[in-house]
């Protein structure tokens, strides 16, 4: 993927002491959208960073940043985690900062790098105070996601399920998947737009950012464009300029949830 010169370069900062490893991945899709990812660390104490987090900064490629604590009750996470933000700015490494975190103590270091020019991005959870929501240019709160079990699935009918076995049909061909990510990238770029229009390339390089392995080919389709033309929630529309851009369609399914066949 090519990048602009002037394309935007984040810092992407985790109190790994304040928050939890499930916000990873949905902070990381925020981010993709506002820039190139040039910086990834975690901070946090032993006990922190090589259980909870462990598995998280690893496959995220996050450098884990070990702060032990010197005296009981001091956190000395939060003053690396500051101070090598403050360096990145001032090396011009960073010009936009994506925290995550629910911890007041950061509003300072929010207003202070906003002062020096940079852009900061929040993410956090429900108990964030407004001290820190309130200091950073945009704040995203992240819901923990509700965990279904298979309890909550209906139960096939062992006796069609076995009868299906039985006739084994390898020649079937393998059904197109349409994961709700894409339905969720257009959600999100399309909600800063007048429009509300999402140009295909933007999407792509959207899609990218957020997950580097990303190509149509690997859920099943030609391209990005006859991927999304097979989603009932998106619409798509050929510019006069001949670019096509996709919008979320009119009617979307009740709580923003995809339609079974787009929740791969």
């Amino acid at each position: 993927m090519n990048t602009s010169p002037n394309e935007s370069r984040v810092a992407v900062l985790v109190d790994s002491d304040n928050t939890t490893p499930e916000i990873l991945d949905h902070a990381l899709r925020i981010v993709a959208q506002f820039g190139r990812v040039v910086l990834c660390r975690g901070y946090g104490n032993h006990g922190t960073l090589a259980n909870r987090w462990q598995e998280a900064l690893v496959r995220q490629a996050f450098t884990p940043c070990l702060q032990y604590q010197y005296a009981a009750g001091k956190n000395t996470a939060d003053i690396a985690l500051a101070l090598d933000a403050l360096e990145a700015m001032f090396d011009d490494r960073a010009d936009t900062f994506c925290l995550i975190t629910s911890d007041s103590d950061f509003a300072y270091l929010c207003r202070k790098l906003r002062e020096r020019g940079a852009t900061v991005y929040i993410v956090g959870e429900a108990k964030t105070p407004d001290a820190l929501r309130n200091a950073s240019d945009q704040f995203f709160e992240w819901v923990r996601p509700i965990v279904h079990t298979a309890a909550d699935e209906p139960c096939p009918d062992n006796k069609s399920a076995k009868s299906d076995t039985a006739k084994a049909e390898p020649l079937k061909p393998v059904a197109k998947r349409r994961p709700r990510l894409l339905v969720d990238a257009v959600s999100l770029l399309a909600a800063d737009t007048t429009d509300g229009k999402v140009g295909m390339s933007p999407l792509g390089s959207y899609l990218k950012r957020a997950d580097p392995s990303f190509t149509p080919q690997m859920y099943g389709h030609s391209g990005l464009l006859s991927m999304v033309k097979t989603y009932d929630l998106l619409t798509t529309q050929q510019e006069p300029s001949g670019h096509w851009s996709v919008r979320l369609a009119e009617c979307k399914a009740e709580n923003g949830e995809a339609t079974s066949k787009e929740a791969d």
